[in-house]
């Protein structure tokens, strides 16, 4: 189930970091924290749904790679996007 219009465009305006941006990675990474929280409670509830659990490890995965890529270009954007997130960092 993908986010509703309102509620992306509250993480968009959130994230952004400046008018107009929906592809920045900060943007990117708020919002598959969104659906990846989304799946994670989908799973709580049906255990034996494989094919979210797929899916769910694909964004993990997508996430990841975004948040080394900003990991590498800025170290302090970094760690203030994991902090806003809740997201565990690598140390």
């Amino acid at each position: 189930m993908s986010m509703d219009k309102e509620s992306k465009k509250t993480v968009i305006e959130e994230f952004s970091r400046h008018q107009g941006d929906t592809g920045s990675p900060e943007v990117q990474i708020a919002l598959l924290t969104n659906r990846i929280n989304y799946l994670t409670d989908h799973l709580r509830a049906h255990k034996h749904d494989e094919s979210s659990r797929r899916g769910l490890l694909k964004l993990v995965g997508r996430r990841r790679r975004l948040l080394d890529y900003v990991r590498k270009k800025d170290y302090q954007r970094y760690i203030a996007l994991t902090d806003r997130l809740n997201i565990r960092r690598k140390s």
